[in-house]
Formats: C-alpha cells, structure tokens, sequence
C-alpha cells in the first residue's frame, strides 16, 4: 500500500517561486512540504558543478529582478545570499570597433556621442521616459492584478488604484505608456535614436527569452520588464550572484527549513488529486501519497492543468483557454568553462566591460534575421547572444584562473523544422555560439575545457519549462497583468478549489523575481483566513 503523509499545504516544484511560496506559507504558521522531481533543488536558478571545481549557472545567470521586498521579508542575505554589480558589457561590431557599456550614466552618454552626438543627447529623453515607465509598473509587481469584470470590494479597490495611477500621469505620457506596451522596440528605438549599433545595443533586451524578433510588435514592453532590476537601491542595475544563481534557491530552502519546512527531492508529481472539485494534495510518480488540503503549482498552467490535473475536472472553455495560452520556445543556453580568460582585442586593456554583459549583434537587421531562422524551424546560424563570465566578479565559481562562462542564445525552436532536436542538431547549434564568439577572440576554441549545451529539448526535460520558454509564457500585452495567465483566473487560482498557481506564467511574470511566488501565497492566506475550520495565523501576514 502506498505510503501517505499529511501537510497543510504542498507546493509542487522548488524553483525560485516555489520556494518563495514556500517561505511565507511556512513562516505564517503552516505546515509546508516542497516536492521536486530532481535531485537537486532550484529549478531554473541553479549551480551546478558540471567539471571539476567549476560551478555552472546552468540555466539562469543574472540576478537583479529579484524583489528586495522578499530578500528583506525572508531575510536571504543571512542566508548566504549576496548579489555582486556588475559595472558594464560590451556590443562588438563587424567592423572591428565596440560599443561600451557603462553603469555610470554619463559615461554610457559619452560613449553613445562617439558613434552620435545626436543620440548622446537623445538619450538624456530616453533614460527619462523609460524610467517613468518603470515607475508606473514596479508598483504593480508586488500587487494581484484586479479582474476587471468583478464587483468584489478588493477588485473595485484595485481598478481604482490604477485609474489613480493613470491620473498621475499626463496625456502625452499616457499615450507613450498606451504605445510602449503595444509597439516593437525597433520602432521605439527608432523615435530617439539614429545610429544602428546604438539601436541594437539597446534593443537585445526587448528580444531575450520571447519568440519574437525586434521589429515585433510588444517587444519595447519585453525591455521594460528587463529595465525593472535592482541591485542595492540601484534601480536597472544587475549583477551576479555569489555562488552562482544557484546560490538564491539555496538561500530560500535555507530560511524555508529554518521555519520548519519540508523538502522532498527525487519526488516527482503524477497528479494532483481531486475530490469533489477540490485539491486533496498529490500523487508522486513512485506512488506515495501526500495530503493536504492546499496545493501550490510552480509549474507553468499548461503543465499544471494539462499535465498534473485530469481533464474531466476542468470546464472545456477554461481546457481551451489553457491550451492557446501562448508558451514558445525562443531560447538556449551554451555553458563553457575555460582554462584561461579570453581576450577580445576591441576592447580597451582592463575595460570593465569584460565583467559585463557581451553582445555581436550590432544591427536590428541582424537580429531580425536572426529571428527569421527560428521562424523557419532552425537555430539561427548568426546567433543573438547574452554573454557573460561572472567568474570575473565572483571567484568562488571556478579555480585561480579559470572562468566560467553563460551564453544565451536567441534564437532556439522548440522543434527543427517539425521534428525532435538530435544531438547532431545540438552539435551545430553549439557551433554557431562556439564561431561567433570565436570571430572576436582569437584563441577563444584554444580555451575550452568542458561545455554544456542546452536547448528546448533539455530545458524542457530537465527543468519542466515547456517548450524551453524561461518566462512560462510570453510576455505581450495579451498575456499580462488581468490577463496572465488567463482572463477571469489570474488572480493565482483556477476552477479546482484549493489549487493554486505561484510560477512564472501569472502576474508579473517571468525572469528570476520572486513575486509570483510571494503575491500567490499571500493570496492562499487570505482565502485560509476566510475559511472557519482553519486556524488564525495567517491573519498576522496579509
């Protein structure tokens, strides 16, 4: 007979939000157990060590939308948590130049004038305008998105405080907000900029991790919810995370089991199961039974509704809704160690940009072709990559000498023209990233001590992301706020009583943030604290 054992509330997954979840459920008095199907915890924010004495952040690798708000609340840094700024990256052109990037703004305005003093003034306009953008919405992370066609008090309370919000603004800021959440990042770019490696260095981040090229519509949006970062009171900033990203996951189950929680690795979820139309806790895939009369998905809605959850228990609209919820693969990932760091000739000596973000696409046109390969079924041959060696900043990650070194590919189809990945694929994928870092690094090959290559196919089988999508669900403005992940249930809860979603595809969505997980727990306390057979502790959180 299968073995059982009861929780109040178990939470399916220990990636980031999952264990956020996690942490505030526990310190609110509750009795919380965390399933994951892997050895190791952490999801997509892990550190791995792939070959000897060299840590990988295999699959995420920068650190800066996780809230400051939850690292406070769950007190991480006493955990082990630290966070290092990274001051910089570099944009290498065809022709042999670079376009640095700078942490100081005024030096990032003075290396703009070297390619255009006209965009080096326009981007005084530009930095105020998307600042003001991210001021309207940061505020808005850490808040469940209203439901428009409900009449309850809270809904009510919530719709009026974004008409508040909107009144602050005036019409011509209005209408840029109505704009810059609709329009592509090339044509926003394109109102203060004239210089084409100028564009494209500001345009990376409107592309990195959707199936959408830069002259898409609702990519300058994709930008702003990468502009939203923080890193010690410096808003936008980024940095890496000691330890690797691995190290965050690792904070988080730290102050989860120093309040008691429960972890269970090696346990893989079957399904949920329902009673009457309500969660009961879950099946593992060996057959132990778990109890509890709460159950938090940190699966993305797809998996969690199509996947852990019987169909018949489900109204067909909402079965509906959940498949043409928009999940595309777009991304991959090429993990190196090197023996040596590499050298990039373009740069200056000791330039700071070698502990930053590194880019090759100089063109929007580049990148656009780029995307034409995804779109046609294929890796793309001239890849857009987010390179970065953390071990620059962060030595605990490899040996005196050796680095580490985090590719992020744009762009990477979930198929190949149709059909599955072959490793053969894999091997050429690699090849484009190995050949372009190559063009600007000579002896880079030369370096290469071990590499990891990750495309949808493994994400998808390893960290449960369906189809490789990192942010479990594109972020358009068909898929946000009161619409993520699905109209009518964006508020963490679905049509099964007492099951609820806390990972990436609801509101705010996708990168390493965190507050999916906490908005999703705080919204089980209230419905806990509503509910006469349970006790109180969960009104001291709320």
């Amino acid at each position: 007979m299968a073995s059982t054992a009861q929780y109040d509330v178990i939470v399916v997954g220990a990636g980031h939000n999952g264990l956020v979840a996690a942490c505030y459920l526990q310190r609110a008095g509750l009795n919380v157990a965390v399933v994951e199907k892997n050895e190791w915890i952490g999801g997509a924010a892990v550190s791995r060590e792939l070959t000897p004495g060299i840590l990988y952040s295999n699959c995420s690798y920068v650190c800066s939308l996780f809230r400051p708000e939850i690292m406070r609340d769950l007190e991480l840094p006493r955990h082990g948590l630290q966070v290092v700024a990274y001051d910089g990256g570099a944009l290498f052109t065809q022709d042999g130049d670079c376009l640095i990037g700078y942490r100081n703004h005024h030096a990032h305005r003075r290396e703009f004038a070297r390619f255009s003093p006209r965009d080096a003034e326009s981007y005084e306009r530009y930095s105020r305008d998307v600042t003001r953008q991210c001021r309207f919405i940061q505020p808005l992370l850490m808040r469940t998105a209203p439901d428009p066609a409900s009449f309850k008090p809270r809904d009510l309370g919530e719709m009026l405080y974004l008409a508040r919000r909107l009144g602050e603004m005036t019409t011509r800021e209005q209408a840029l907000m109505a704009r810059f959440w609709t329009m592509s990042i090339a044509d926003f770019l394109s109102e203060y900029f004239e210089h084409p490696t100028v564009r494209a260095s500001l345009a990376i981040s409107g592309i990195i991790g959707t199936a959408l090229g830069p002259m898409s519509p609702g990519t300058a949006y994709v930008l702003l919810h990468h502009y939203m970062g923080e890193v010690d009171g410096h808003v936008g900033a980024w940095g890496y995370a000691r330890g690797g990203m691995g190290a965050i996951t690792q904070a988080l189950a730290s102050s989860f089991k120093a309040s008691g929680g429960t972890v269970l690795t090696d346990a893989a979820v079957d399904h949920v199961a329902i009673r009457g139309g309500r969660a009961q806790g879950v099946v593992l895939a060996d057959g132990r039974e778990l109890n509890a009369r709460t159950v938090v998905s940190n699966a993305d809605v797809k998996r969690t509704y199509l996947k852990l959850v019987d169909k018949k228990e489900l109204p067909d609209e909402f079965v509906e809704q959940v498949e043409s919820f928009k999940i595309r693969g777009s991304s991959g990932k090429v993990n190196i160690a090197l023996d040596s760091l590499p050298e990039f000739p373009a740069l200056p000596p000791d330039c700071p940009a070698i502990r930053g973000d590194i880019h090759f696409s100089d063109t929007l046109e580049r990148m656009e072709r780029a995307y034409d390969d995804w779109k046609d079924g294929h890796w793309s041959r001239d890849p857009v990559l987010d390179m970065m060696i953390p071990t620059t900043l962060d030595p605990t990650m490899a040996p005196p000498g050796k680095h580490f070194m985090s590719c992020f590919v744009q762009y990477c189809p979930p198929k190949i023209e149709g059909r599955e990945w072959t490793d053969a694929d894999r091997d050429g994928f690699a090849e484009a990233v190995i050949g372009q870092i190559a063009d600007h690094s000579p002896g880079f090959r030369d370096r290469i001590i071990h590499m990891e290559v990750r495309t949808p196919r493994e994400l998808e089988a390893e960290v449960g992301l369906t189809e490789g999508n990192i942010f479990q669900g594109e972020l358009t403005f068909d898929q946000l706020l009161f619409n993520r992940p699905i109209p009518g249930y964006a508020q963490y809860r679905g049509p099964v009583g007492g099951l609820y979603l806390c990972g990436s595809s609801t509101h705010p969505g996708g990168g390493v943030m965190g507050a999916p997980g906490r908005n999703a727990a705080l919204e089980v306390l209230r419905d806990l604290s509503r509910r006469t057979d349970h006790a109180s502790p969960a009104h001291d959180v709320i």
